[in-house]
């Protein structure tokens, strides 16, 4: 699989400023920010005060779910006019079987560039920053756009192994895993998966799969 991520996309969908100090909030928390706003000490998770502490002057913007799908639209048909087989994964990030555009298109490095070129071309101006990823399987394939990595076949049970459990953004479940010494996707990988499943239930069946 292909994914293609664009880090912070409610920032980017709202217009802000490429030199702007700007985070989009929601239920009193910071969801995006911008890179200049990243680098005066905002994260996504911090509390409204705290992010304005440690940014004066930063502007704050309400999340708009329909904006932040309105403004993908354009990336989507850029990526569809290269395959046909796309999914969104949420406005930001959209995902597609990397094997038979690779082909096409002359080998996955190449397929990333045209992606990439693609989208910055459909979004005109200073264009937000792109990163593609490609692995077996959506999940890692996401993690490996994080990274702007490309996983060759196979290889992503070692490139997930060393993730921490935090990465299955499942919150509560990560918790109990640390607590009994599984810190890592690797730890989880390497337990059998019927056991998982009886202690868990499907939502351990879920973690096991994704770190495999």
């Amino acid at each position: 699989m292909l994914v293609a991520w664009f880090p912070d996309w409610p920032v980017v969908a709202a217009g802000a400023p490429p030199a702007g100090r700007v985070a989009v909030v929601h239920a009193n928390r910071v969801l995006a920010c911008s890179p200049a706003a990243r680098d005066e000490g905002v994260r996504p998770g911090l509390r409204r005060r705290e992010a304005q502490g440690r940014c004066p002057g930063l502007e704050l913007l309400a999340h708009d779910p329909a904006r932040d799908a309105r403004a993908f639209e354009p990336v989507l048909v850029a990526v569809e006019a290269l395959t046909p087989w796309v999914e969104v994964l949420r406005p930001g990030e959209c995902a597609f079987p990397a094997r038979g555009a690779a082909r096409h298109h002359g080998g996955e490095p190449a397929l990333a560039t045209a992606v990439t070129a693609a989208v910055h071309t459909a979004l005109g101006g200073p264009p937000p920053s792109c990163r593609v990823g490609i692995a077996d399987g959506t999940f890692a394939a996401g993690l490996a756009a994080r990274h702007q990595a490309i996983v060759p076949p196979g290889g992503s049970p070692g490139f997930l192994a060393p993730f921490p459990v935090a990465t299955l953004e499942r919150p509560d479940l990560a918790d109990l895993l640390v607590r009994l010494g599984l810190r890592t996707l690797g730890d989880l990988a390497a337990l059998p998966g019927a056991g998982l499943a009886t202690r868990f239930g499907p939502e351990g069946s879920r973690a096991h799969r994704l770190a495999s």
